[in-house]
Formats: structure tokens, C-alpha cells, sequence
């Protein structure tokens, strides 16, 4: 039966997947702000491809999507944040806005792979397990001679390519479907993590003292790697995490708390509850004292205006002209947008499990958080390492090879 399971195509887990919203890889950073401000993902995906919706045909053939139309990564809040932690780019934060999208792509292949609805689960899999985190496939519609409305109404936002839409699958997506008939792997998601051999000790630290800006390759790397980067104190015991999915829900100022504040104080920064307001006059504070005058500006305008500034200013005079008319800075969290309540957001406390918990158990945890990995600690809280949907996705495949 799981080898029946394991031959489904991928059609079958894109149903009811929206149409992914895109960028042209030349679109500006502060037009991708103002897309993932009104998405409901975190990650919005980038195109090399001509998104001019009056030269795009109505309908194309699903066996001729062009080779010139490619999305070639994605890309969210975090990205910008660690772009905009630069010394160069702190300097002035409204020119460095203005630069393209693909000065944020890491250059690593294969982390975004077109594949066909008709590959099968099996074959996701494996090119999860080597390195793809996000899957795109067309999505089947209808041929039609009428322009649809993205056509009549050009946007920012793009999601038909050359006639045809597509949709992503996530690691997570996998998961859940794999869950969804879970019995079929007995007896192994009973066992525990330990026993499967699943527990990565190479996890991503930083101690809690440490200042913010000394975890910033850190974060970057837990993006890449779909983790977090694990806070602890002196003796290893976890205290927290800083985590780039928290990071994604926040807006780009962030960058301004990782250059001034503490590990400790990141994580409080970017709570659930938003900053407190004792944070925002130290970020303010620290960044005079620095002589970060482009990046305080951006900072002030951003928490006056409970939202994004990016793309609405141009200039730093344009921003200290707002700076000087707005009312004081709130102590909410940063606002990203009306669909923002629709998100899940989490505070910085860690998602944790123990050796001896069930796979099963982890694979809960994991998605009811959505998140992609869980913390093992032990007793004491003592850091033992990372279980991540990838750990979990090579266990299903080594079982699969053993059933068939």
C-alpha cells in the first residue's frame, strides 16, 4: 500500500494550490516589499521570463512551456533583511532598495526545480532529499479565448506565464501527505526519533549574549538550510531561537534591531507581541551613536507609519521630511498587512521534542507549528541537535526501499 502511495502524482497534492504570485527578476527589492506585504506566503517566487500580460498568448499547450520562462528562485522578508544588514547598504537603505530582486537569489542551483504534474511522489522526494526545496508544476486549466482578468488589470503581481499558472510544493506539503495515510508505514512512525537515527547534531547557535549582528551568516544559512538558529546560554541549554520564519513576518526595519541589539533582546524584539517600546528607543539610540543616519531615518518613518515605507519615499530627504511630521514611534508589532492576521505567528519559544519521542509525534509537532524541523533537547534543556522535514522525508524513502 505505501508503494502505492509513494507512486501518486503530484497533481494529486496541487489541488485546491493557489496560483503563485511572481516577480520579474528585474522587478526593484522595494517592489518585492510591497508584494510580500500583500501575500498570504512568506516566499514569493522570482521569474526570468517576459511578464508583460499584452504579448502573452491566451493559452499554450502544457508540453510547450518555453525554456525563456523560468522561475529561478524565491525570495522573502528575510533576504532583504540580511541584504539590508550590510555596511555599505546601511548607509543608505532607500538606495538599496531600488536594486533588483536578483541581487537577493543565492547562487546555489537547484533549490527551486520545474517538474511535470505527472511525476510522481516518489521522484519529489528524491529531488527533495537532493537539495530542491520548492517544486513548481503547472497547475492544469482550461483553454480559454478570453483575457482573463490579470490580463484586463496588469499588476505588479504576475501568475499567468505564457498562458499557463503553477503552483509550489513544500517539503511541508509532502509531509502532510505522507501523514495523511500514515498507517500505511507501520511500525515505523511508532518508533523514536533516536531509534531511526534521525537526530542532526550540526545545529545553527548562537549564545544569547552574543550580539545579534554576530548571528547574521547564521540566519542566512537557516534560511538556506529551511532550520533556525538555536539561542542558548553558556552551559548549551536552549533558550530560544530566532527563527527566519518569525523573521519573515516582520518587515525589513528588523535589520536595524540585528545590527544594534543583542541575540536576547532579537528574540524579544521580534515576538509575537511586537517590539517593546524600551527596544525601539535603544535601536534608535544605537543607531545615532553609530552614525547610521540613512538607516535611522528608514527605522524612524517605518515604526511612525505602522507599516512599510519602502517603496512610498525615494530619497532620504523625502524620509527625514516624514520623520519630522509623524506622530511617536507605536510599541506594536510591525504591521505587513490586512491578510497578516491570517498568518500564523509564533512567539520565539523554541518547538522542542526528546529523543525518545515518536516520529509520528515529531511530524505533528512540526506541522501543527508550521515549521519545517524540532528542536531535541534533553531533561535539563541541554541542546542534543535538529530534526528536520528532510531528516524525516529520507526515513519514508530508506522504508519505502525495504517494502518494495
Amino acid at each position: 500500500m505505501a508503494v502505492r502511495l509513494l507512486s501518486h502524482e503530484l497533481s494529486d497534492l496541487c489541488l485546491g494550490k493557489p496560483a503563485l504570485r511572481s516577480l520579474s527578476v528585474t522587478s526593484t527589492i522595494a517592489e518585492a516589499l510591497e508584494v510580500l506585504r500583500t501575500s498570504d506566503d512568506n516566499f514569493v517566487s522570482v521569474w526570468s521570463c517576459d511578464h508583460n500580460p499584452k504579448t502573452s498568448p491566451a493559452f499554450e499547450p502544457a508540453a510547450a512551456f518555453p525554456d525563456e520562462c523560468r522561475c529561478v528562485g524565491k525570495i522573502c522578508i528575510v533576504d532583504v533583511i540580511c541584504y539590508l544588514c550590510g555596511d555599505e547598504i546601511l548607509v543608505s537603505p532607500p538606495l538599496a532598495l531600488k536594486q533588483p530582486v536578483s541581487v537577493l537569489l543565492p547562487e546555489i542551483p537547484g533549490l527551486v526545480l520545474h517538474v511535470e504534474p505527472t511525476c510522481s511522489l516518489l521522484e519529489a522526494i528524491d529531488l527533495i532529499l537532493g537539495g530542491a526545496q520548492n517544486l513548481v508544476v503547472p497547475i492544469k486549466t482550461k483553454p480559454s479565448n478570453k483575457r482573463s482578468k490579470q490580463q484586463q488589470k496588469p499588476s505588479l503581481t504576475v501568475t499567468n506565464h505564457k498562458g499557463r499558472e503553477f503552483c509550489w510544493l513544500t517539503q511541508e506539503d509532502v509531509i502532510r501527505f505522507l501523514l495523511s495515510s500514515i498507517g500505511l508505514f507501520s511500525p515505523v512512525p511508532a518508533f523514536s526519533i533516536d531509534a531511526l537515527n534521525m537526530i542532526s547534531p550540526n545545529t545553527i547557535t548562537i549564545e544569547y549574549h552574543s550580539p545579534a549582528s554576530a548571528a547574521l551568516g547564521a540566519i542566512s544559512r537557516a534560511l538556506l538550510e529551511q532550520t533556525s538558529v538555536a539561542v542558548v546560554d553558556r552551559e548549551g541549554a536552549l533558550i530560544g531561537e530566532i527563527s527566519p520564519f518569525t523573521l519573515a513576518c516582520c518587515d525589513e526595519t528588523v535589520a536595524a534591531a540585528v545590527k544594534t541589539l543583542s541575540s536576547g533582546d532579537l528574540m524579544a524584539y521580534i515576538d509575537c507581541g511586537g517590539p517593546p517600546e524600551e527596544l525601539v528607543k535603544v535601536v534608535s539610540a544605537k543607531l545615532k551613536e553609530k552614525n547610521l543616519n540613512g538607516m535611522l531615518q528608514h527605522f524612524t518613518v517605518s515604526m511612525c507609519s505602522g507599516g512599510f515605507s519602502s517603496a512610498s519615499s525615494s530619497s532620504d530627504e523625502e524620509y527625514s521630511m516624514a520623520a519630522q511630521v509623524s506622530p511617536s514611534p507605536r510599541p506594536g508589532r510591525l504591521s505587513r498587512s490586512m491578510s497578516y492576521s491570517a498568518r500564523m505567528v509564533r512567539r520565539s519559544e523554541a518547538i522542542v521534542c526528546h529523543p525518545k519521542s515518536s516520529l509520528v509525534a515529531v511530524m505533528v509537532q512540526a506541522i501543527a507549528h508550521r515549521v519545517n524541523y524540532v528542536w531535541v533537547i534533553e531533561e535539563d534543556c541541554s541542546l542534543v541537535g535538529i530534526v528536520t522535514f528532510s531528516d524525516m522525508l529520507r526515513v519514508f524513502r530508506e522504508n519505502f526501499e525495504t517494502m518494495a
